[in-house]
């Protein structure tokens, strides 16, 4: 059977919204048109001398529904991720097909308890572990069910699985559960409990990883995390500890922690945050694996924007994850009425020894640079914004060493984003 195309499915979701929207007691039909032009000359990884800047303009277009009828609440998120030109303007099949973002279904026991099954987001807290990651434009979402508790106390409990399984043709996977998927558990686990109070919050979070070993076997990795801030009078304290334990797919202990802590005054003119994020790495020689990896979260949003530690990005040396020390400063300003400017400074140092590469093989310092992020943002309207990023990486040897490469002149990376995202239909 011939896949449909993106455009046919919203339009058949249209027609279908707008024909049954009387049938459910509540139902809304929203979309997002989200365009991003990007100029990258020294992103993510260091720029060399024969290195040209890119250039493209990536776009996502998301159709979505939600309705609710008595105790069933459900949503369907389409989703197009393409570069302009990827698709010939003369063609007669799409070679980029939709795909499925979210699609879940709810049933609600009580007010209070309900279930969710089916491809979701998980993002809690701060997205340090668990994230939407909706900076990158096809975003992460999660095939899993969970079991969702709140109460007006305002206590939170989830618990939540999944299994995955890559099964090309459904009627001749008759043995086996070899789970041959890319970067992914074959089986997960997680509790997430969380109390809001007046002036603070914290949560506890349980997360159990199980990823499939050449040998058919599978290694089970645990992180345990505590998340909490508290507000006294213009200042608000945060924290954040992480440790991991288990073993990775390599069969090695894992031994591994992330501690966080930050200090936000806000002034008359814009808040101020002080930090510093350590996560640790494995030195040379150490025997475990001491390298904390934040799985699932959203790392775009703390460790730099030009992405070079965490975002599909494993700094290091010999196979060794050699972790992070981030001690940054940021500030989200207004410059007008409907428009702010944010600015982000970060002093990168790393916690593990470093040594330069080729026979010299000295020890190098532990600095490995500073970046700086700026961020104009520009609410055109409740369903059209704008923002336009700037970003520059001030590298050192150090952080040459980690990353394999050698840097020719400015590290720098540039964009520009549109958004629309309009309600196109809400009954109530």
């Amino acid at each position: 059977m011939k896949p449909i195309s993106f455009t046919k499915a919203l339009l058949l979701t249209a027609v279908l919204a707008v024909t049954t929207c009387n049938a459910f007691a509540q139902f809304s039909l929203s979309a997002e048109i989200r365009p991003r032009a990007e100029f990258r000359n020294g992103f993510k990884t260091l720029k060399g001398e024969k290195d040209n800047p890119a250039f493209f303009v990536e776009q996502r277009s998301r159709l979505i529904t939600q309705f609710q009828k008595e105790k069933i609440r459900l949503k369907l998120s389409l989703q197009d991720v393409r570069v302009w030109g990827s698709t010939s303007q003369v063609y007669k099949s799409d070679p980029t097909l939709f795909n499925v973002y979210e699609a879940y279904g709810d049933y609600l026991f009580t007010p209070q308890l309900a279930v969710r099954v089916g491809r979701q987001e998980l993002d809690y807290d701060n997205a340090r572990f668990l994230g939407n990651l909706d900076w990158a434009q096809q975003g992460r979402s999660h095939d899993a069910v969970r079991v969702m508790f709140s109460d007006s106390s305002g206590f939170s409990a989830h618990a939540g699985a999944g299994y995955n399984q890559v099964v090309p043709s459904e009627p001749t996977k008759l043995f086996d559960t070899y789970y041959a998927g890319g970067d992914n558990y074959k089986t997960m686990q997680y509790l997430w409990l969380h109390q809001d109070w007046s002036t603070a919050k914290l949560s506890l979070l349980v997360f159990n990883d199980g990823r499939q070993k050449p040998d058919s076997t599978v290694a089970y990795r645990q992180t345990y995390g505590v998340v909490g801030d508290t507000k006294l009078g213009p200042v608000k304290l945060g924290s954040e500890f992480y440790y991991q334990g288990g073993k990775d797919v390599g069969s090695k202990i894992v031994q591994a922690f992330l501690a966080a802590a930050n200090l936000t005054v806000t002034t008359p003119l814009t808040p101020v945050t002080l930090g510093v994020d350590y996560l640790s790495g494995t030195g040379r020689g150490e025997a475990k694996n001491k390298s904390f990896v934040p799985l699932y979260g959203t790392n775009h949003a703390f460790y730099g924007f030009m992405d070079y530690f965490y975002v599909g990005n494993n700094h290091g040396q010999e196979g060794r994850n050699t972790g992070l020390v981030d001690y940054y400063l940021k500030t989200n300003f207004k410059t007008g009425a409907t428009n702010s400017m944010l600015v982000h400074l970060h002093h990168f140092t790393s916690p593990v020894r470093v040594y330069e590469p080729g026979p010299a093989n000295r020890k190098l310092g532990p600095r490995l640079g500073e970046e700086i992020d700026l961020v104009f943002n520009q609410n055109v309207g409740s369903d059209f914004n704008v923002k336009l990023g700037y970003s520059q990486l001030f590298e050192t040897n150090t952080l040459e060493a980690i990353k394999g490469k050698q840097s020719t002149g400015l590290n720098q990376w540039a964009w520009l984003m549109i958004t629309f995202k309009p309600v196109l239909f809400k009954n109530e």
